[in-house]
């Protein structure tokens, strides 16, 4: 059995976190070796329950070659946190995934996200506002990540789509049982020019808690979440705080004061968000965005301007970088990037003029660079 496979089948129980696997990795070594552990082993770990001890050594082979072979079928690729295309953004998140199920493609300019989240019964003026954010954040290559919800989630989707953006898909079920059914040619759509994420099993049914726990996906793999329309006990307000938790600018559109759908946006305004009207008062808010600019806009870009002929992902580390000395493990952490790409883009900037190394793991801007 590989360690993939291994993580797979711990993931079946539905039971094992991050937090739990740190736990029985203390104990065991491996997830090969929690797998084969007995009964009795593993409730000697401490703060690991019984039945979930005992749903762990009823898993059976069989039940996992039944899952290997789903996946197979599906087309679906597995990243565990071993991996390095493991969206590294989300290795910050609380109790993490130990293994995400992909059908499509995650690319490195997908950390330039926005989680847009709203209501399931959206007014008019909400499906407006959802598809317009989400086309204007898509021509300026910045991917839409949302949960293909019923709803604001579904606009998200389809204004980024008719962009010609990126756009990724959570859900709360498996990707062999994708929910709600009607979104499943939605779906297909989204794998073709971005992804659809689960952390479930192929199969597993879209439960009640499922969802509240794959809003901390959406909002760790965006820079900021923006609510587009939210009532009183949306669950698109567990997103905006899970993005509070992480670290992540929380934005809300504010809507009537009579209406029941804008109660949750009003609310998160109150209470400190980001109102905002258009999609600069976003990216003014968030520097990894604020150079990104249309498409038509970098097709137009100047020859004679070596910074104008940089892609939006390029355009966004350069912005970041000043006249000030900055480690590359400083930049890893600011940008979400691991060190492949990061250091590729660096050395094209340098390439280009517009970066120096001063010393081992440390750049400035160019002198003669803006």
């Amino acid at each position: 059995m590989t360690r993939t496979e291994a993580l797979i089948a711990l993931n079946l129980s539905m039971d094992i976190g991050s937090v739990r696997l740190l736990r029985l990795l203390d104990v065991f070594g491996s997830p090969e070796e929690i797998v084969t552990a007995s009964f009795g082993q593993l409730t000697e770990v401490a703060g690991l329950e019984e039945h979930i001890a005992r749903k762990l050594t009823m898993l059976g082979s069989s039940r996992l070659e039944q899952e290997l072979t789903c996946i197979a079928r599906g087309g679906i690729s597995v990243l565990t946190i071993y991996d390095d295309a493991y969206p590294r953004s989300l290795r910050y998140v609380s109790d993490m995934p130990i293994v995400l199920y992909i059908k499509g493609s995650l690319t490195e300019a997908d950390v330039l996200a926005i989680a847009m989240v709203g209501c399931r019964s959206p007014s008019f003026y909400g499906i407006e506002q959802a598809e317009r954010f989400a086309s204007e954040f898509a021509c300026r290559g910045i991917t839409v990540v949302s949960g293909m919800a019923r709803g604001i989630d579904t606009r998200s989707h389809e204004g980024a789509l008719k962009a010609g953006g990126r756009t990724i898909a959570v859900i709360g079920s498996g990707l062999g049982n994708v929910y709600p059914p009607e979104n499943r040619p939605l779906a297909e759509r989204i794998a073709c020019s971005g992804a659809v994420m689960s952390e479930f099993p192929m199969n597993a049914d879209p439960a009640r808690f499922n969802f509240p726990r794959r809003n901390r996906i959406i909002s760790g793999l965006a820079l900021g979440v923006l609510v587009v329309e939210a009532g009183r006990n949306s669950g698109s307000l567990i997103t905006a705080r899970y993005g509070l938790e992480q670290g992540r600018d929380i934005f809300a559109i504010p809507g009537k004061i009579d209406s029941p759908q804008s109660f949750g946006t009003n609310s998160l305004i109150r209470d400190g968000a980001w109102p905002v009207s258009c999609i600069e008062d976003i990216l003014d808010a968030l520097p990894f965005l604020q150079s990104c600019r249309p498409q038509a806009a970098r097709d137009t870009a100047t020859a004679g301007d070596p910074a104008a002929s940089l892609s939006c992902l390029e355009t966004a580390l350069y912005n970041i970088i000043s006249h000030h000395p900055v480690t590359i493990a400083a930049l890893m952490e600011q940008t979400g990037l691991s060190i492949a790409p990061l250091s590729s883009m660096l050395l094209s900037l340098q390439m280009k003029r517009l970066v120096t190394q001063v010393s081992a793991g440390t750049y400035i801007r160019s002198s003669d660079a803006r």
